[in-house]
Order: C-alpha cells, then structure tokens, then sequence
C-alpha cells in the first residue's frame, strides 16, 4: 500500500531555493512510490511585505507533481480550512517547511491542528533568522511546539533547536544536490552563451543578495592589487534585496567597475546552468548562514567554492579538497583566489566534487525522515 505524504510549503510557481527544494522532495517522494502532494501557498506574503520584483516565476511545473496552491499566510480562517482538508485526506504523515518566524503563525496553527491525527514532521531551514526581529523567539517557540520531529540541513540548526525544543526526535542531514538545473555545460559554450570573453577568469557571486550574504565583503576581495593584475571579474547574478546602489557606490568607490558584471535580476531556472559553468569558481562570503542551496547547486555543475567559516558551510565545503573555507577576512580571501589562479587547482577541486557530491542524495533526506516517522508511529 503506498504511503500517502503531504509537504507544506512553497512550490512551483513559487521561486527560489526552498521552492525548488519542495519541488526536487516531491519528485523523489514519486520515484519511491509514495502518493505525495504539496500544500503551497495562495499568498505567501503581502507584496508590500518582499523586498523583489516578484514571488513568481515562469516556466512548466514539475512534472507529475500535484501541487495544491491553497494557504493564506495572513488569515486565520484559511489556516482551519486548510487543517479540516488535510486531516480528510488522512496521510501518514505531513512535512512542514519551516524558514521564518513570519510564517509560524499559519504552519504553527495548521501543524497543531493537524497533529491530534497525523504525525507532524518539520524541516527547518532556520530556527534563528538571519535578520532578527522582536519576536521571532516567541514565533519559532509556538511552531516548534506544534510538530513531533525535526531535519535540520546543517548541525548548527540542530544544535539551535535546543533552545526551542529538549525533544531526542531530531536529526541533521545535509541539504541534497539540486539537480533541477539541467546538465553540465562545456564551459566554452557557457561563456558563450553569457557574451563573456571565452579566455576570460569569471568568479561567480549568485542569488538574492542580502546584506547577510557578504556581497560588500566580495566586493572589497576585487579591490586587491593581485586580483586586479590577474583580470579576474566577479559576476554577481541576482536579484538585489538591499539597496543596490550602496554596492554601486562601493564599487565606483574602489574603482572596479571594469572588474564587476552585474546581473542584477532573477536568473530564470534554464540560464542558472550557464552561469555556473562559466566560472572557474563560486563564492558565498556570508557573514552568517546555516546551509545554502548554492553550494549544491555547485556540486551539481562539479564547481569549485569558496565560502566563509559560518554556520554549516564549513561541513559541506571540506577545505582545500574541494574548494576554500576562509575566515570573514578580505586578505584570507583575496588570498585564497589568488593561489586558486597561480596554482591552477581548478581542475584538482572539479574533480574532487564528483565524490564529495555523492553524500547528498535525496534518497538520503527521504529515507532519514522515513526513520524518524517509523519511531513515532
């Protein structure tokens, strides 16, 4: 008998990391037989409440994935409603992703509502935003109460949920590959289709860019004297978040204009392929983080990283194996791209991510809740 799954979050048409995610648990909840359906959301957030240009993109959804777009993240009503239809289709149990205090009000409602029948699972991406608010504590507080277990996609969540939780019923399995994007390109054809210079040195900065991100940081990197004389660009692809002018500003400041290619808006999900394959290596300088898609993206495409010792990018990243772990330091960073170059470790790091990706499968994640579940029934 197939078990029956039911994941609440954002998916198709949503954008972005966790709605790619939901969409890549789904497909793999399919190929193992289950019967499995995403709860999305109707409003995620009130527009005046996001910061882009868009909660949507465009493109087909997932195929054979059943994707309801039903919760109100604003209105209590719509939180029963949703309850009442999830508690008549009687799963086995229900996956919750949980990302923001903001959102701990429905999911926390919805998962309590719920729970007195069917086993709550939550995968928290954050327990402790990166942007804190007044509040946050007691939001977090009431959807932890609300769920029986808990994956966490770095260990440094795992160990936040002890401040929320004294519950055994939690384990740490790191984020899957994302393997949505489509296959490798060659990197000729890749710059090519960028209109970038085919012998050029590409570094690449990608995704929303907030100011937890670093970007400033990376951007002080392209300053030092060595980077410059070796012709090394930074390619920052992205929608901006903050003020894009501050980086503007900073740039022109520190004269390296020449120096930075910005693609300041949503990558659409077909051209994500060409930006990673073009670069020689991808760069997340955060100031704070707990796991990124963005080194699994990395992965996906066998591409270097260079990341900052927070949070759970060092355990993802082993250090000068597949790439460079450095401290919030432009000089350790500056230092680390140059001996990149001057020691031509492309290849060397390329290669390596062909084994290292493999501890990051899907069926890892699936299984490991399967595990947990198969405790509380």
């Amino acid at each position: 008998m197939k078990r029956k799954v039911i994941i609440i979050g954002p998916a198709f048409p949503y954008r972005g990391g966790i709605a790619n995610f939901n969409n890549s648990l789904a497909v793999e909840y399919k190929n193992q037989g289950a019967d499995v359906t995403v709860y999305s959301f109707s409003l995620q957030y009130p527009s005046f409440l996001f910061p882009g240009k868009t909660q949507y993109e465009e493109g087909d959804s997932p195929e054979g994935i059943n994707i309801i777009s039903i919760i109100n993240s604003i209105n209590p009503f719509n939180w029963f409603k949703v309850a009442k239809k999830i508690k008549k289709e009687n799963p086995d149990y229900v996956i919750i992703r949980y990302w923001l205090p903001f959102m701990a009000p429905a999911l926390g409602t919805i998962a309590k509502l719920i729970k007195k029948t069917t086993k709550v699972f939550a995968i928290t991406d954050n327990v402790i935003p990166h942007e804190k608010r007044i509040g946050d504590s007691l939001l977090t507080k009431y959807f932890v109460k609300s769920c029986d277990a808990f994956l966490t996609l770095s260990s440094s969540v795992l160990d936040d949920l002890s401040e929320f939780t004294d519950t055994k019923e939690k384990i740490f399995i790191p984020h899957p590959i994302y393997d949505s994007f489509g296959e490798i390109v060659d990197k000729k054809q890749a710059k090519q289709n960028l209109g970038l210079e085919e012998n050029g040195k590409y570094l690449l900065f990608f995704g929303f860019v907030r100011r937890y991100k670093g970007l400033d940081i990376m951007i002080d990197v392209m300053a030092d004297k060595r980077i410059k004389d070796l012709g090394i660009k930074l390619i920052v692809a992205g929608e901006f978040y903050n003020a894009k002018e501050e980086y503007l500003s900073q740039i022109n400041t520190l004269g390296i204009s020449e120096n930075i290619i910005l693609k300041s808006d949503f990558i659409p999900e077909e051209d994500v392929k060409n930006y990673f394959c073009a670069c020689d290596m991808i760069t997340q300088t955060y100031r704070t983080a707990t796991q990124s898609g963005v080194t699994q993206i990395a992965y996906h495409f066998e591409r270097p990283m260079l990341v900052t010792n927070v949070g759970g990018l060092a355990e993802i990243v082993p250090h000068n194996k597949v790439g460079y772990v450095c401290d919030i330091n432009t000089k350790d960073i500056a230092d680390c791209v140059v001996g990149f170059y001057d020691n031509n470790k492309e290849k060397q790091f390329s290669e390596n991510t062909k084994t290292e990706k493999k501890r990051f499968t899907w069926k890892e994640l699936v299984n490991g809740i399967e595990n947990l579940i198969i405790k509380q029934l």
